[in-house]
């Protein structure tokens, strides 16, 4: 996430048995998708939202094969965005951090359920540095 809003929304869609359909988590100002390619959205599609709020991280990375940290790190924004937003919606956030971790809506239609929650950045994030910024700094290379 190259630019300086790192806040994010995801959207989570449950059957009436609370039953995961879909989720997607996306930065809010440029709708570009966060994680995504680890296998977690298979993993827990059709699970009750209760058996994904109790998903172990660890466990998860093991079970999905992600040996690569970046890997790694985008199923940790997945996880914990799915996560929070499942306990609040089950009303067992007592670890969640309401501030950071927001409800936004919950809509309960014919044949689902939806849930958004806005993600807003952690307060000492370390100083971000755009891809292109990136890409044009001269390496440290000696030899």
């Amino acid at each position: 996430m190259p630019c300086k809003d790192t806040s994010s929304m995801v959207t989570i869609k449950l059957d009436l048995e609370e039953r995961l359909l879909d989720f997607d988590f996306s930065k809010i100002t440029c709708s570009k998708e966060i994680g995504g390619g680890t296998g977690y959205m298979e993993f827990c599609s059709g699970k009750s939202a209760e058996e994904i709020r109790m998903l172990d991280f660890n466990d998860l990375t093991r079970s999905l094969g992600l040996d690569d940290p970046d890997d790694q790190f985008f199923l940790y924004l997945e996880w914990d965005a799915l996560r929070t937003a499942l306990c609040q919606y089950l009303g067992n956030d007592e670890d969640v951090d309401r501030e950071r971790y927001q409800l936004a809506s919950i809509i309960h239609e014919v044949d689902f359920i939806e849930i958004c929650q806005v993600i807003h950045p952690e307060q000492n994030m370390p100083k971000l540095v755009s891809c292109f910024k990136r890409s044009v700094q001269p390496s440290n290379q000696s030899g």
